[in-house]
């Protein structure tokens, strides 16, 4: 082939470029190194990215002289040196022999990698062996193990397993079925005095090429070279890399000092924090406390490279040494035999190991005994068409796609230790499930790749929850890392381990934000353990699937998972191609309602403190309690607590404790050290169950289960009341999360208090409880009593003691947020907590006001105010005024309107009270009375000054103009009735129930449509009719003054009109209609007799008749009542019915008889007048008309009168009769009077 620099010189630009190795230390992120290389005109992609090596800068290898005897060892072998590192990390590297743990020491390095990107993870030589099956006779045996969508590989030396199995008896069980079902003469094999002679002379040969001289030189005294020798093994033990009970004998003799410290358990100084993170530098194997060699699980090799082959993604352990200098950035040396020619397998060893190296040369050094004779030089790319070495990269390709699809297929479990087993000569490869082999022994833990196992998927899944930016489509992958971690773990020898693996599973389930709904294709996935939707075992396939087919040996059948039944399939392009996804999806459970999340956050919650409690060593000073026995409830009665006073005492204790909070005061009743992982992890798992049980009150709140909410808030509060006695440090956060916890209470209170109907019922489910919650409590009770807030979370059966818890609730959540800048840092937390004491405090003075009431309506003996209602008074206006203020602080105009609205009530109820005091029958409007309404009009005033205007909230400003409206009538009404007379003058009286009235007008609004107006219309036509009776009554007693006579004769007409104006807008009004229009009458007739002529007379006569006439209306509502009532006693409804329409009876009557005198008399009137016209003057053809139909209608109601057995119904209709006919002839007369 020619010299090898010309060669050299010929390397592709983009390969000499494509590989710089990185000092000692340093890391590489993914970049575009490597290249596709196109090798024998079949394109093979390979692409191989450096992420770690501890190799030195590359040095230029040296080229020995023909003849250099390579059986004498040179100067500086097994010496340290500059350019080679630690002895033998570069040179004899290759030389090593696997470590059964290589892969996990890579996984732990980069965790990022494995259950997600990369597919298998390996030491390069374990990936060479695999691809070189189909042209191999030698065994193969490897364990392999599935994290997510990774594959580790491990070589499972069985020769070396079953050596210490003879010794420690140990693996006793793999032994037999090894040499039942496999190998029956099983011995160990002894490598030849030839494999040893080659490692040797290929030593020589490397340490040769590096020291640049050709001459053999003399070798160290022995002693020097055991001292380099044992300091090597100082460096990087190759001892005990099995993890206990394993105590392998090394071959090299080890530092005394490094032997005892790996056997040596260490304590586990892995801080669990927020989610159990740990510092990069921090080695995991720290957790291990049971004696494991740490050392066994390091990452030992000179470089970790990420290699793309194809489309499959490796992350690959290797130790080749690799030379370069001068015009060659990359080569590999190799030493071979003159005699013996390359064969396939050395060609493929070659071919891989630069293309995962990523190296475009390789340099053969040949030899005879020893003896250099010449060197070769190599690309890459030519390799594989070598003489007697050739191979197609294609098959190589396909091999690798299938072994994957093989191996992906099958070993499905995460957790499982899988054996991929090909015996020396066999064509048959195997794979077997050795977890499910070992579970048939006594002890699960004499696996030695679970505890290696279970830390790797607990890292994968604390690396997956550090990542902020992962949304929750990983949840259920990471769900699945740490159920299958605490599976395979001990909980009695890792309680941390276990205890932050479920905290991590509890912070899965969001518990402050709605669960969005799963689609509906993702399954229900929540019981299972196992991630993926595969069957366990597969079934056998078609023939085109040779995988699973089926042994001819039946005993091989019924263990392995899986078989290979010709090596030679693996050469088939796609013949194993999976027909499933490397990783199903792992469905996270879909939790239907918040409760069911919850519960699944509580279970987890519930094994993590077990597990912390487990491990606390003081248990034993502890009183045992059964967790099927319910802790006991404590109840007090109500007559010992003292009610609010007892309330306030409480209260008092509780602030005193938030204070002493700020200062860090510690008390755990367990001894647990503050600091240790227990504390920080019992820390944040109780704080997970506050949050849970707050969120199940919360949801039991929103279904009316007031009860239940109770239960759950108060668990919420004791597992709060918990966190403070062991938190040494009071975050705000957490502070926040108890005043939100208070306010859901105080809510609850107040729900208990308004539903007291449903008591026995909320009492049975607040003294329900579930074991899960019992136990829990148990393991709060190990640090506290739980009993700081049991003043807020007792049921009571006592309205008032309910209405004063809740609103203590709110107010210690108030004074919570004004420990520290909670406030201004929580504004909306903050308005709510005060709306909530606004409307609480005005509950109360509600209670406390209808009390006062409800004192008010039973005091008959005492005509005067009881001490215990002035009390109730000053209560309630207490509670009124400190609403107010909470309402005002947070500009509620609206709520603080209703509350002055409330405080006007409670005056008016005031001022009720002292209208009973004094003699009915001498009964006057008193001062006290007086004083009272004036306040609660001005309270009504405020509230509207409040509101501003109507636009703010129309229902409330209208509400506030009515009591306004009301408030002004009553005080007038009772003016007007009791007139204090004895105080004031008639005059005086007069014009203030004249003001009063018509503030009341002003304020009752009768043109806005609404449900009000019928009442409002009513308020205004009443109104009018007392100021028009009031104006009449004044005519009637007055003498003298004209001009103010006249002024009330037009008032009166005036208030009489508007009156009836709006007595006829409302149908279910006939008698107030009426007795209006007859003191309309009784006005005219009154005014008829200060008149002295005949026509004026006349006139006002004519006037009144037209009254009479438009009473009409209201005797067609009377009628129309009468016969409905009629009706229902026909069709024999009881007569509560017929009361129900609303109609006065003896009212009718009684109204009805003075309308029929009133219109006899004004009938008689009218003809006695008419007559004595008629003869004075000339005939008039309209009177002459009018005076008959007068005279007929007269003598008619006579007649009708005069029958004292006619039914109420007939004379209502003889009148509507008479009216029918006396209209025309009144309007005729044209003396018609509105």
């Amino acid at each position: 082939m020619g010299d090898f620099r010309e060669a050299g010189a010929a390397a592709p630009p983009a390969l000499r470029e494509g590989l710089s190795l990185l000092s000692q230390g340093e890391s590489e992120e993914p970049s575009a190194q490597g290249s596709a290389l196109f090798l024998g005109g079949n394109e093979v992609k390979s692409r191989a990215v450096v992420k770690y090596s501890s190799a030195p800068p590359r040095t230029a290898f040296a080229r020995l002289e023909e003849k250099t005897d390579l059986k004498l060892p040179p100067a500086n072998w097994l010496r340290e040196s500059a350019k080679l590192g630690p002895a033998g990390t570069t040179i004899l590297g290759s030389t090593k022999k696997s470590k059964p743990f290589s892969s996990f020491g890579m996984a732990y390095d980069f965790i990022d990698s494995v259950g997600n990107d990369v597919d298998v993870v390996s030491d390069s030589e374990n990936i060479k062996k695999l691809l070189k099956i189909p042209y191999s006779k030698s065994h193969v045996s490897m364990a392999v193990h599935r994290i997510g969508r990774t594959l580790l590989l491990d070589e499972l030396d069985i020769q070396e397993l079953f050596m210490r199995s003879s010794q420690t008896g140990d693996w006793t069980w793999l032994k037999e079925f090894y040499q039942r079902l496999i190998d029956q003469k099983w011995q160990r094999k002894k490598k030849s005095k030839e494999h040893w002679y080659q490692k040797a002379i290929l030593s020589k040969f490397l340490y040769y090429s590096i020291n640049g001289d050709g001459t053999a030189q003399p070798v160290p005294p022995a002693a020097e070279q055991q001292q380099s020798s044992s300091s090597d093994q100082t460096n990087d033990s190759e001892g005990a890399s099995w993890p206990a009970p394993f105590e392998m004998p090394s071959s090299v003799p080890e530092d005394p000092s490094a032997s005892s410290q790996g056997s040596e358990p260490l304590e586990p100084s892995y801080i669990v924090g927020h989610v159990a993170s740990a510092p990069k530098e921090q080695n995991l194997t720290t957790l291990f406390n049971d004696g494991e060699n740490s050392q066994g699980l390091k990452n030992d090799f000179v470089r970790n490279i990420l290699w793309t082959f194809e489309d499959i993604h490796m992350l690959v352990g290797s130790n080749m040494p690799i030379f370069g200098g001068g015009r060659y950035p990359a080569v590999s040396l190799r030493l071979r035999d003159n005699n013996k020619p390359i064969n396939v397998l050395t060609g493929i060893d070659y071919w891989l190991d630069n293309l995962i190296c990523n190296v475009p040369e390789l340099v053969m050094c040949f030899h005879v005994n020893g003896i250099v004779q010449k060197y070769e030089m190599i690309k890459t790319e030519e390799i594989p068409n070598l003489e007697n070495s050739n191979f197609s990269t294609k098959v190589i390709k396909d091999i690798a796609q299938n072994i994957l699809s093989f191996l992906k297929s099958n070993c499905t479990k995460e957790g499982h230790t899988y054996w991929l087993f090909k015996a020396s000569g066999s064509d048959i490869v195997k794979l077997y499930d050795l977890t499910t082999l070992c579970e048939e022994t006594e002890d699960k833990y004499q696996n030695p790749f679970t505890m290696p196992v279970a830390i790797l998927l607990y890292k994968v899944a604390c690396n997956m929850m550090m990542k902020k930016n992962q949304n929750k489509k990983h949840y259920g992958t990471i769900r699945t890392l740490l159920l299958n971690c605490v599976k395979l773990l001990d909980k009695s020898r890792h309680p941390q381990i276990i205890a932050s693996a479920n905290y991590m599973l509890s912070e899965l389930f969001q518990l402050d934000e709605p669960k969005k709904e799963e689609s509906s294709e993702s399954p229900l996935n929540e019981n299972s353990d196992e991630s993926y939707s595969e069957e366990e075992e597969e079934m056998p396939d078609s023939d085109e699937n040779g995988s699973y087919s089926t042994s001819s040996d039946p005993s091989d059948d019924n263990k392995a998972v899986a078989i290979i039944k010709s090596v030679g399939e693996l050469s088939v392009p796609e013949k194993y191609k999976s027909i499933h996804q490397i990783r199903p999806s792992c469905a996270f459970p879909v939790c239907h309602d918040t409760e069911e999340r919850c519960r699944l956050v509580l279970s987890y919650v519930l094994e993590g403190l077990k597990s912390v409690d487990s491990s606390i060593k003081k248990e034993s000073d502890l009183p045992a309690a059964d967790p099927s026995t319910p802790i006991p409830l404590k109840y007090e009665d109500e007559s010992t607590r003292g009610g609010p006073e007892g309330l306030e005492k409480q209260m008092a204790l509780f602030l005193d404790k938030m204070g002493s909070l700020q200062k860090g005061n510690y008390s755990s009743q367990s001894g647990m050290i503050p600091g240790s992982w227990q504390h920080k992890m019992k820390l944040q798992l109780i704080l997970k169950s506050s949050k849970a049980y707050y969120v199940l009150s919360d949801a039991a709140m929103s279904l009316q289960k007031y009860g239940r909410a109770l239960r759950y808030i108060k668990l919420a509060l004791q597992s709060h009341d918990t966190y403070c006695c062991l938190c040494t440090n009071m975050l705000s956060e957490v502070l926040l999360f108890l005043s939100q916890y208070l306010t859901l209470c105080g809510d609850i209170q107040l729900m208990l208090a308004q539903n007291a109907n449903n008591r026995a019922a909320h009492l049975e489910e607040f003294n329900y409880q579930t074991k899960e919650d019992q136990e829990i409590l148990h393991s709060l009770h190990r640090e506290s009593s739980c009993q700081g807030f049991a003043w807020a979370t007792d049921l009571s059966t006592d309205l008032e003691s309910q209405l004063s818890v809740s609103c203590k609730c709110y107010e210690a959540a108030n004074e919570i947020l004004q420990f520290s800048d909670l406030k201004s840092q929580n504004p909306e937390h903050y308005i709510q907590v005060l709306k909530r004491m606004g409307n609480i405090r005005n509950e109360i003075g509600v209670f406390y006001m209808n009390q006062a009431a409800a004192l008010q309506s039973e005091r008959t003996v005492s005509k005067s105010v009881s001490a215990a209602e002035q009390q109730l008074w000053k209560k309630s206006f207490s509670c009124f005024e400190k609403g107010i203020h909470n309402f005002e602080s947070i500009d509620d105009a609206t709520n603080a309107a209703l509350l002055l609205c409330n405080t006007g009530r409670l005056m008016r109820i005031c001022a009720q009270a002292h209208c009973g005091a004094g003699d009915e029958f001498k009964r006057e409007f008193s001062p006290e009375e007086g004083l009272y309404y004036n306040k609660a009009v001005d309270y009504y005033l405020k509230a509207l000054r409040s509101l501003g205007t109507r636009d703010i909230h129309p229902a409330v400003w209208d509400s506030v103009n009515w009591e306004l409206s009301t408030t002004y009538f009553t005080m007038a009404t009772l003016q007007q009735d009791y007139a204090p007379l004895s105080r004031k003058a008639q005059e005086q009286i007069e014009k203030e129930v004249s003001e009063a009235m018509m503030k009341s007008l002003k304020y009752c609004d009768v043109d806005s449509v609404s449900v009000r107006q019928p009442l409002c219309q009513y308020r205004a036509a009443t109104i009018h009719h007392r100021l028009a009776s009031m104006y009449h009554s004044c005519l009637r007693n007055q003498v003298g003054d004209e001009h103010l006579r006249k002024q009330h004769r037009m008032l009166a007409d005036l208030h009489y009109s508007k009156a009836v104006k709006l007595f006829q807008l409302l149908k279910d009004a006939p008698c107030e209609l009426l007795r209006v229009q007859l003191e309309r009458v009784a006005f005219a007739e009154f005014q008829m007799t200060s008149q002295n002529s005949n026509v004026g007379k006349l006139k006002t006569l004519s006037g009144a008749l037209d009254i009479m006439t438009r009473t009409e209306h209201a005797f067609q509502l009377i009628r129309k009542e009468l016969v409905e009532e009629f009706d229902q006693h026909k069709t024999g409804e009881t007569a509560a019915a017929a009361d129900s329409s609303g109609l006065n009876r003896e009212e009718v009557i009684k109204l009805l008889s003075i309308f029929e005198s009133r219109l006899s008399f004004l009938l008689l009137q009218s003809i006695k007048l008419l007559s004595s016209t008629k003869k004075k003057t000339s005939s008039n053809i309209e009177e002459d008309v009018v005076l008959k139909t007068n005279k007929q209608i007269y003598s008619q109601l006579l007649r009708a009168t005069a029958n004292k057995s006619a039914a109420l119904l007939e004379r209502v209709d003889v009148i509507i009769r008479l009216l029918d006919q006396l209209a025309p002839g009144s309007r005729a007369s044209g003396g018609a009077v509105q």
